[in-house]
């Protein structure tokens, strides 16, 4: 065959797949319902892709002492995970098994990954499978004690869990929003009002859920918006209608709507003030 012929083949399977896949997309062809299981291969695939795009992100991560860890990871775990999860001789919650994919079984992951690999997974989620990101939820140091005790699920017996958990069930719980950000600005002090990291607050628009109500550009998210979009939000006078739209009132009001304007349909959020600021960073970008 021709260099010429060659190319013509190549266009007409490429035009002829790309038919094939707005067919199967415009007749509902593949089945979306979660009692419906993936087929093999795409089950393989995505799982394959998985794998590789987890590894390739956390390979350079940089591992700090473990020991010491693992208790407050098991309150941690109990507090956030144990619902899809499950633990040695402990189910998940009926809810979680009638997603698809069902959550993993972490006695197995810890077999088989890496403690960065799965810190880099708590701490980000995986996109299209309930498994959300922690990383605007609890503190980092906190992030990789739930990667400790993940990690030592591998090593313990149903019984020498719930010996464990009845060790620290005595123990307070895990800290608070409020508590964990206080401890996080010890670490990493609050911005200035006058700062904020716009990058950092387009993805906080997500993790705070704000793309289920606003149409915001350059984030997907609601398509039925509830709320007003946010084109422009920079060049409005009022935010909420209610207070002048300056940075500290918006952080006011990113925290804390309903102490503004009890009549909002905004609920508040618990966002932090330090995710505050990076919200409305962005925010002022929306010109």
């Amino acid at each position: 065959m021709s260099r010429r012929g060659a190319i013509r083949l190549l266009v007409v399977l490429t035009l002829a797949g790309t038919l094939a896949g707005a067919a199967v997309v415009y007749f509902g062809v593949y089945n979306v319902a979660a009692t419906e299981q993936h087929t093999a291969p795409v089950y393989w695939l995505l799982n394959a892709a998985l794998k590789r795009s987890v590894a390739q992100r956390a390979e350079n991560i940089d591992v700090p002492p473990l020991d010491g860890r693992i208790e407050n990871g098991l309150v941690l775990y109990r507090e956030h995970c144990l619902n899809c999860h499950g633990a040695p001789g402990v189910p998940p919650n009926a809810f979680a098994l009638g997603m698809t994919p069902l959550p993993a079984n972490l006695a197995h992951t810890a077999r088989t990954w890496d403690v960065r690999d799965i810190y880099w997974v708590v701490r980000y989620g995986i996109k299209m499978t309930g498994m959300p990101a922690w990383e605007f939820r609890v503190p980092d140091e906190q992030i990789w004690d739930i990667a400790a005790f993940v990690a030592a699920l591998a090593h313990l017996t149903p019984r020498e869990y719930e010996a464990l958990a009845a060790r620290v069930g005595t123990r307070e719980g895990p800290l608070k929003p409020a508590e964990t950000q206080a401890r996080e600005d010890a670490v990493t002090p609050t911005p200035h009002p006058a700062e904020g990291d716009a990058g950092r607050g387009k993805k906080a628009l997500q993790q705070y859920a704000c793309v289920s109500c606003h149409e915001i550009p350059g984030v997907v998210g609601a398509i039925h918006p509830v709320g007003p979009p946010l084109a422009g939000m920079a060049r409005r006078g009022f935010i909420g209608g209610v207070l002048p739209n300056t940075r500290a009132n918006m952080v006011r009001w990113l925290r804390d709507p309903k102490a503004v304007d009890p009549d909002t349909a905004m609920p508040n959020l618990g966002v932090t003030e330090r995710d505050a600021h990076d919200l409305a960073a962005f925010l002022e970008t929306l010109r």
